[in-house]
């Protein structure tokens, strides 16, 4: 069934390292085979995910996925550091995948949505979402859910066969309610 609202029993779920690294993997490595919404070339090993896992809790990022009512990883999201100096605490870059048979049902959307009530909660102030511009289903969900374009950096990428230009949307939040330098 192809519709714009997950089915009833598509819930949001924290992945875990041990349940979901391989799902993870396999919906990454997917999208950096057969789209330019990586901009890797080569597939990642299963090891790439301790790494990945480990850095997402070392920091205390999440990782949400949405799950069918048999606990099949359908597409997940995640944000991680935006840039390394102080003054960008309040600022995270985000990434949503969603498994190449699953899309067009809502679940970006989905998972979109409960970054952004994570994102409010943690006291972060500004969501990056750094986007192939020529993705126009990712820059749809993220204009519809309150994103503003930013910015293209023109002809930053190169992969199959031809140069790609990266847009930014940020979605600027109410939070924190005090913010603070230091």
């Amino acid at each position: 069934m192809n519709s714009s609202v997950p089915d009833n029993d598509v819930r949001p779920i924290d992945c875990t390292e041990a349940e979901h690294a391989s799902a993870i993997l396999e919906i990454l490595n997917e999208a950096i085979v057969n789209s330019t919404a990586l901009y890797d070339y080569v597939p990642r090993p299963p090891q790439a995910m301790e790494t990945w896992f480990a850095t997402k809790r070392a920091n205390g990022f999440p990782v949400v996925g949405a799950v069918d009512a048999s606990g099949r990883l359908l597409g997940f999201a995640s944000w991680g550091t935006f840039r390394a100096f102080p003054a960008y605490k309040y600022t995270v870059e985000h990434s949503v995948y969603v498994h190449h048979e699953q899309r067009g049902r809502g679940l970006g959307k989905l998972l979109l949505n409960e970054l952004i009530r994570r994102a409010r909660e943690a006291q972060l102030h500004v969501l990056v979402g750094c986007i192939d511009a020529s993705n126009t289903g990712s820059i749809g969900l993220h204009t519809r859910m309150g994103f503003v374009h930013a910015g293209t950096f023109t002809q930053v990428g190169f992969k199959f066969g031809r140069w790609l230009d990266a847009a930014f949307y940020q979605l600027n939040l109410e939070t924190p309610l005090q913010p603070q330098d230091g």
